[in-house]
């Protein structure tokens, strides 16, 4: 039995995906028993197309970039275009909804509403939009749970490494006292670069070109981004939901070159972290640049890398690295997740 993925959303990530998806399907088969078929693509620029037997990834992925659109995709006899998000995902025979569309992290739209509405159809959920994760979590998992349905997001906070299954199945067993991370690389490139030397202004210029800082940093700069992933590590990891709007947020934006030259004349580093702790039934959380000594375990984060540290009771300190961002890393999240979902589908069977 396949499982049936429609799309919503199909930039860079979503490409991506039905790229790995394409390049892996033989290992998938013999690894896992599961084979892929995306049978729609719903994309509010590039136009929509369904086939319920299941699109054809090379002729999709060389009509998007193309022409930048789908309108031109090979139509067979079974072929439907032009449907909505919310068509795609009421009327498709699709099992499973990748969700990557650009969405507003303030307010979780659209993928809220297209979140809602496949566990109201008893279609699963994979997403790497942070915005519904860290605004309604709670919410999103009793429903999926009602509908037996699957919701996974490991995409939302270190991209395609994974670090919220890591202490939900890894470190099981353990207390997890405190989490402490960088996890926005835009930030962590331009401290990097200004204790090589550059002025803020030059390191963020470098990054902006070298492409990970968007053309509007401000959301990197200021820490909100890491804010929301704090919110969804403190629902996951500690099963406390804190609003985003509830946690201590600063940025880097006032750290000067001489700030970094004095951390570094006393052995130590800035670094923007976020930390979520949790004691005595409390969990709090804070995002703001801090200076830690160069023997602490972050201090060595360089460039756009990204880390988190869970501080275990019984394992001790446990540190994950590596690529925060990036297409390829984002769409194997995807990839992460659908691989999961089917095995607990397998399992449910037994």
């Amino acid at each position: 039995m396949s499982v049936k993925v429609a799309m919503i959303g199909f930039g860079g990530v979503g490409q991506s995906f039905a790229e790995i998806v394409n390049e892996k399907q033989k290992e998938l088969q013999q690894k896992y028993g599961l084979e892929v078929e995306i049978v729609a693509v719903s994309d509010v620029k590039k136009g929509a197309v369904y086939q319920s037997d299941g699109l054809n990834i090379p002729k999709l992925l060389d009509c998007v970039r193309r022409t930048g659109s789908l309108e031109n995709y090979p139509e067979t006899s079974q072929t439907i275009k032009g449907w909505s998000s919310l068509e795609t995902i009421e009327q498709s025979n699709a099992d499973v909804i990748i969700e990557v569309t650009y969405t507003d992290v303030k307010t979780g739209e659209p993928a809220l509403t297209h979140c809602h509405r496949a566990f109201d159809t008893g279609k699963s959920v994979i997403t790497t939009n942070k915005g519904p994760v860290a605004l309604a979590y709670k919410e999103l998992i009793e429903k999926a749970e009602d509908n037996e349905v699957f919701f996974g997001f490991e995409g939302t906070v270190m991209s395609g490494t994974p670090a919220l299954r890591l202490p939900s199945e890894t470190l099981a067993g353990n207390e997890i006292r405190e989490i402490k991370g960088v996890l926005n690389g835009t930030t962590n490139y331009i401290l990097t670069a200004m204790e090589e030397g550059m002025e803020f202004n030059q390191a963020l210029e470098k990054a902006q070109a070298l492409g990970y800082a968007e053309a509007d940093p401000t959301s990197d700069l200021e820490g909100y981004d890491v804010r929301y992933k704090a919110a969804i590590l403190s629902n996951h990891v500690f099963g406390v939901p804190l609003d985003p709007k509830d946690i201590f947020c600063a940025g880097i934006t006032g750290l000067t070159a001489h700030d970094i030259n004095e951390a570094a004349a006393c052995d130590e580093k800035w670094k923007l972290l976020a930390r979520i702790r949790q004691g005595n039934g409390v969990v709090t959380a804070s995002v703001q640049p801090e200076r830690i000594k160069n023997d602490d375990l972050l201090a060595g984060i360089m460039g756009a890398t990204n880390a988190i540290v869970y501080e275990c009771d019984l394992s001790g300190p446990i540190m994950l690295t590596g690529s925060g961002a990036g297409l390829k890393e984002t769409g194997f999240s995807l990839l992460i997740d659908l691989i999961h979902c089917h095995k607990r589908k397998e399992l449910s069977k037994t």
